[in-house]
């Protein structure tokens, strides 16, 4: 199938080439012309498919249809977009100027982390469609920057991370606000049984559009895994980055602090390296990806939340330092590679105490992650000392705290 099989208007088919987009993928082949039809949807599709074009592409299009007769009044708000990170707001954001480059649609996006005069000067020029993260958004609503009740569409991205940061509140608060009469487009790369509760307050009559077996990983990602300890990790990827293959990895950790030791280690074994989290600046993560995509570092060492969004063409690999606890963030970790049909790598390197982690995986993505058995740093069976327990459980303590201080974090934003 050609995209103008999929009755889309020759301004974005024209942004599209220009995009060297040839065939649709399988969720936005399917998505797109429900969409156009004015049919609420709820998708489920891997990351790295062609969720956002699935969705934008055909928003552009029935606003600009239906905006075009007013091009010269104020724009006004048909669309809100939600998503949980600066990084995916951004990234959609920039997705949707490419598609819609030809039409006469306006947009912009706001998030949290930045001061608001820039975001709140372009909001009064009028927008057709906003892209949001949920925190900066209330706040603006609160204010009398942004009013709802104009909307056409409303998205709700990544549904599945939105609830593991905890926006629950926020996205019942949002809802409150939106006119009743909309359509909704509800997307997410897992759907376990909190998301398809969620989704039945949202929806009505939702056509289901499940192109991948869901919470799969994608199959042109190869995966592996190192059995070793925590106090050699470091020393068996230093020996995993001896490789001259692996150019470029997206490495991922559970803490911020975590994420600046691994970098500094890195970095003092003269790789280039950089790390992305929360307590970032907005310029110093967007600095490091700009990096990191244009090769000057050859490791971006990342947390879950910072790294929702993340999109890299041609990104090979992909390093778990340490394995998720929760088995659906394991495929939206390794789901940064092996995008759009490319070749991935995924590696994972497994401690005695996520070992139970790994299981869980497995049986998640119904298939058995290889080991690696050439291990110069292989798991031993020797008990932790009773100094060594000491500070696991201090760690285990510290990034409970952590994590609950980010969702109280990301709830304020």
């Amino acid at each position: 199938m050609r995209f103008e099989d999929l009755k889309i208007i020759d301004p974005i088919l024209k942004a599209v080439k220009d995009k060297n987009y040839t065939e649709p993928t399988q969720i936005q082949e399917r998505a797109i012309p429900l969409i156009l039809k004015r049919n609420d949807i709820l998708g489920s599709a891997q990351t790295g498919t062609g969720k956002t074009a699935a969705f934008a592409i055909p928003i552009i299009q029935l606003i600009h249809q239906i905006e075009g007769k007013n091009q010269e009044q104020k724009p006004t708000l048909r669309a809100l977009i939600v998503t949980p990170t600066r990084e995916l707001a951004i990234q959609i954001d920039d997705n949707i100027k490419g598609y819609g480059k030809n039409t006469i649609i306006k947009h912009t996006v706001i998030f949290g982390g930045v001061k608001q005069h820039k975001q709140v000067e372009r909001l009064k020029k009028g927008v057709h469609i906003l892209v949001a993260t949920p925190g900066r958004l209330l706040d603006l609503i609160d204010q009398g920057y942004i009013r709802l009740d104009t909307i056409k569409i409303f998205v709700l991205d990544e549904a599945d991370r939105m609830l593991d940061m905890g926006f629950i509140n926020d996205i019942k608060k949002l809802l409150k606000l939106l006119p009743v009469k909309r359509q909704s487009l509800f997307f997410s790369a897992t759907m376990p049984d909190n998301i398809v509760k969620l989704s039945n307050n949202i929806l009505k009559n939702p056509k289901k559009i499940e192109v991948s077996v869901v919470s799969s990983t994608a199959e042109t990602v190869q995966q592996f895994m190192y059995y070793t300890n925590r106090t050699t990790k470091m020393n068996l990827l230093l020996d995993i980055l001896k490789s001259k293959e692996i150019e470029h990895v997206l490495l991922f950790c559970k803490t911020k602090r975590g994420a600046d030791k691994i970098a500094k280690n890195l970095i003092k074994s003269r790789i280039k390296t950089a790390a992305i989290h929360g307590d970032k600046a907005q310029n110093q993560r967007q600095k490091a990806l700009k990096d990191f995509k244009e090769g000057a570092l050859r490791v971006l060492v990342a947390t879950d939340i910072a790294a929702r969004g993340i999109d890299i063409d041609k990104l090979k690999y992909v390093i778990n330092y340490d394995v998720p606890n929760l088995p659906e963030t394991y495929v939206h970790r390794i789901g940064r590679s092996g995008r759009a049909g490319e070749e991935g790598v995924a590696i994972s390197l497994c401690e005695p105490e996520e070992n139970a982690f790994i299981k869980d995986i497995e049986k998640l993505i119904k298939q058995k992650i290889k080991v690696i058995k050439n291990n110069p740093f292989p798991q031993t069976d020797k008990p932790m000392t009773a100094k060594e327990k000491k500070e696991w459980n201090k760690e285990k303590q510290r990034r409970k705290e952590e994590f609950f201080a980010n969702r109280r974090k990301s709830r304020r934003r």
